[in-house]
């Protein structure tokens, strides 16, 4: 039976989801608020998204799932309860863009699953920039996997290799394969001994390298101390100011000193900072002396005021407001090795996030001061410079002609496209990811500036909505050929149909891969994997083609799979 499946918001990103359903074989009908040019075998309803009418005209009571696609959360949570309403039982994909949010609504809700296009691309942002060409991520053994494609040609070093040979490396785990003449499962090539040939498709996962370096305190320190120059933009003005401070100190202590050579340097020192501070102490030094002393000690008083008022106003502004936190940023930046991330949305978090993971040394530069970001980012360590990444000044701060990579991740694609072509100015062979919003625009702006990749993250992002639609909650999933194929868990429960069952057969029979099993407190791979039976409580992870996550449930539709998370 296929999955009855409605897309509500058929937006850039929504209309593509119900596209991917489509081609997947789904029972698939879209919601818009707005007439669309369809085709002949579109089944769209068009009107008010919140609206019950519109839901039944839909099929909401009969529908599995509901893909809520809006980039509104508010409408989406809005049509969430309308839905559940009319159907209790209905999963949810919700589309949201605050996590915490989306956190509470998956603990609060059964068969609701919020997904975020900014988490979904981050890792594929994170591993463009660091030079490995992934078509998306898997989340397994607590650790991001990065997918590739593997087409074989004649200078491919696999040609001719058995596929036995890459089935038991651990560190690079088979996903799928796709023959380039005839029809066979992954685990059956596998058995048979089948060697890789021309036109041959392999996914292959990876698991993405971290980078253990050291980040104690005393590097940190080093690190500022090497780098104390760059404060100077910033502590210029307080500079200034202590030095004109110091100075007019100096002046009057000279001044009574020399006037009155009776008076001990450490007391014509002392009155001098009194007086110019306002806090007073050995008022003689000047009561005693000539009247042009006394008028000199007047007009410093008048001086000395000004300037203890600007230099406290500096002094506060510097420490208590954000140019501490600014130079202390700058300070810290690496001298070379680094990747520098523009723009600090919801993607630049995501970005961020997974590269610090990596142990990546990361440079953001952000020209908001209000950025709701900020300390999130500083809480990790990572440095930020709060100026315009258009700017040649700006980039030249964060060592860009030293750095590895850099990522410009703004929401303003022009914005984007200016800093991209600025960095190219300032580094021709500095790799550059770009992020833009319509892949249509993405492909163009790539082969017009040469950028290294240009990706758009509802594009990225679109295929996990599709996977997960389709059934279960879904650790990775991938495209190639027209095939769209899931990465997922499933429990097995003494009613399974899987249960008892050896991994090798049934593997070839549901055309799936089987990734490794967790029994207890270990995981079992590689060559044990295949001669397995599996038993109650075992947790299987696997690949499939989406169009065929059916077939987990068909042999027995009483038995629950179970999804772990």
């Amino acid at each position: 039976m296929k999955p009855f499946i409605i897309v509500c918001a058929l937006g850039r990103t929504g209309y593509k989801i119900y596209n991917l359903l489509k081609q997947q074989g789904a029972n698939v009908v879209g919601i818009s608020d707005r007439p669309l040019t369809t085709q002949e075998n579109d089944h769209i309803v068009v009107g008010n998204m919140r609206s019950p009418q519109v839901l039944m005209d839909a099929g909401i009571t009969e529908a599995h799932t509901i893909v809520l696609a809006s980039n509104d959360d508010a409408l989406n949570v809005a049509i969430l309860t309308e839905a559940r309403t009319l159907n209790p039982k209905i999963r949810i994909i919700n589309r949201l863009y605050n996590r915490t949010l989306g956190a509470r609504l998956d603990h609060t809700l059964p068969d609701h699953f919020t997904m975020s296009v900014p988490a979904l691309a981050a890792p594929i942002f994170a591993f463009a920039a660091t030079g490995n060409r992934a078509i998306g991520h898997l989340k397994l053994l607590d650790k991001t996997w990065a997918l590739q494609e593997e087409v074989i040609d004649e200078n491919h070093p696999w040609l001719g290799l058995k596929l036995s040979q890459l089935w038991d490396n651990l560190e690079q785990m088979l996903i799928y394969y796709l023959p380039k003449q005839g029809e066979i499962d992954l685990v059956s090539a596998v058995i048979e001994g089948k060697t890789l040939q021309l036109g041959d498709h392999l996914i292959v996962a990876t698991k993405a390298k971290i980078n253990n370096k050291s980040r104690n305190f005393l590097i940190k320190f080093l690190k500022v101390f090497l780098n104390i120059g760059k404060y100077k933009q910033y502590a210029r003005p307080v500079i200034i100011i202590t030095l004109i401070l110091l100075s007019l100190i100096f002046l009057a202590t000279f001044t009574y000193v020399f006037v009155n050579w009776n008076i001990s340097p450490v007391d014509a020192l002392y009155f001098s900072v009194g007086m110019i501070t306002g806090a007073g102490g050995k008022e003689e030094v000047a009561e005693n002396a000539p009247d042009i002393i006394k008028i000199f000690t007047a007009f410093m008083m008048i001086v000395g005021a000004g300037i203890i008022g600007i230099c406290y106003a500096l002094i506060n502004d510097f420490v208590l407001g954000s140019r501490l936190k600014q130079s202390w940023d700058v300070a810290q930046i690496p001298s070379k090795n680094h990747y520098i991330v523009c723009g600090l949305g919801n993607v630049g978090i995501e970005i961020i996030q997974e590269l610090h993971r990596q142990g990546q040394d990361v440079v953001v530069i952000e020209p908001n001061p209000n950025n709701r970001f900020l300390h999130s980012v500083r809480s990790l360590g990572v440095p930020i410079i709060v100026e315009d990444a258009t700017l040649s000044d700006t980039l030249n701060t964060a060592n860009v002609r030293r750095a590895i990579a850099l990522l410009v991740v703004t929401s303003n694609d022009m914005l984007n496209v200016e800093i991209a072509l600025t960095v190219k100015a300032l580094a021709p062979n500095l790799p550059v990811t770009l992020r833009v919003q319509e892949s249509q625009f993405a492909q163009s702006v790539q082969d017009v500036f040469q950028f290294e990749t240009v990706l758009s993250p509802a594009e990225l992002a679109t295929h996990s909505f599709a996977a997960a639609a389709l059934g279960g909650r879904i650790l990775g999933n991938g495209m190639t050929q027209d095939l769209l194929w899931v990465a997922l868990a499933t429990m097995i429960t003494p009613n399974h149909p899987f249960c008892g069952q050896e991994i090798k057969h049934i593997a070839s029979q549901a055309d799936f891969v089987p990734l490794y099993i967790t029994r207890g407190n270990k995981n079992i791979h590689s060559w044990n994997l295949l001669e397995i039976k599996l038993k109650e409580n075992d947790i299987l992870y696997l690949t499939i083609p989406a169009n065929r996550l059916d077939e987990l449930w068909r042999i027995d539709s009483s038995s629950p799979i179970l999804i772990h998370n």
